[in-house]
Parts: structure tokens; sequence; C-alpha cells
């Protein structure tokens, strides 16, 4: 079972290295780059490996829309959920959670933090308003109640950040030997 699931992640890293090369939507880096920034970030953070994981994969969903050419302009591609649907059989919640979360704790953030949404990249800003838009109050407070939510604001936070053209980070495939620790 484990060599399945091995192979699994194995297919997963090489979409990255195949198709990680195409720029991340309107942003100044490729896909590769931002995920291994945000994996980056959250290390330097000293985050549990759990969390390092989700930030490298968050974003899986857009290339496997991209794999499936379902990709399309000005609709929400509902990467989130695409990406935990895809891992949920390889990692566990710890993992996914956070993932399946990180595009609302944008809608999160900017209901509660009033220079959070001036800080956005007009990239997503222009995703926030296909992703729902800000959250209400009474949906900002219930989405605090969610499990992980913390961990996916931390993603987000990461996600935000992760933008720097020809940053210098780990190699894709520094992060098998974890990513096959976390394995379930």
């Amino acid at each position: 079972m484990i060599e399945s699931k091995i192979k699994q992640l194995d297919i997963l890293l090489n979409n990255y290295l195949e198709l990680g090369s195409a720029m991340y939507g309107g942003e100044a880096v490729t896909q590769l780059e931002h995920a291994l920034q945000c994996a980056q970030l959250s290390m330097a953070a000293d985050d549990s490996d759990a969390l390092v994981a989700a930030s490298l994969l968050h974003d899986v969903g857009h290339l496997l829309a991209h794999l499936s050419n379902k990709a399309i302009q000005d609709t929400d591609d509902h990467h989130e959920k695409v990406a935990m649907q895809h891992l949920e059989n390889l990692f566990g919640a710890e993992v996914t959670q956070p993932i399946l979360l990180h595009v609302n704790a944008k809608r999160y953030l900017c209901a509660v933090d009033e220079n959070y949404w001036s800080d956005l990249s007009q990239a997503s800003k222009d995703s926030l308003e296909v992703q729902g838009g800000v959250f209400r109050p009474q949906e900002a407070l219930e989405f605090m109640t969610l499990p992980f939510a913390k961990e996916a604001i931390k993603l987000r936070q990461y996600d935000d950040l992760a933008k720097t053209p020809n940053r210098l980070t780990p190699k894709l495939l520094d992060f098998k030997p974890m990513l096959e620790r976390l394995l379930n």
C-alpha cells in the first residue's frame, strides 16, 4: 500500500516539475517558484512538517486544472477543493485542511484586517472577487471555529508573500523525504 502512495507522490511531484514552469496567475513567479517559496516561508517560521507540506502543495489544484485543460480565466476553479480531493488519499487532515481553507482564509483576513486588502497583489484582489469576496462578519466568526483555521491563515500569509522572482529556495525534491514521512 505504501509503495502505491509513494508512486502517487512521485507522479504529483513530476507534475510540478513538468507543469510548474507555468506562470502563477498574474504574478511574476511560476507555479513551482510560488510553491517552493511558500514552503520555505513555512520552514523559516518553524512550522510543523504538515504545514510545510500544505504550504508546498496548496495550489496543486491549479496544476491539476491545467493538466485536465479545465483552467478558465476569470472563473473560480475551486483549486483548493480539487487539491484537497486529490491529496486526501495521501495525507491526513493536518495537510489537507489548511489547503482546503486557504482561499477562505484570504476572505477572512480581508474581513478582519483593514490593511490586508491594500497589501494584496492585484491578481489576488481579482481572484478574491471570483472566490466569493470578503467574508461578512458572521462568516468570519464561523471560519475561526473551524479546525485548522489558524494554520490556513498562516498558509494564506505565506501565499501572499511567495511572489518574489528568482528567490533562492530549496529544490522540490528536497521535500520528498518529508512528504513520504507524512503519507498516511
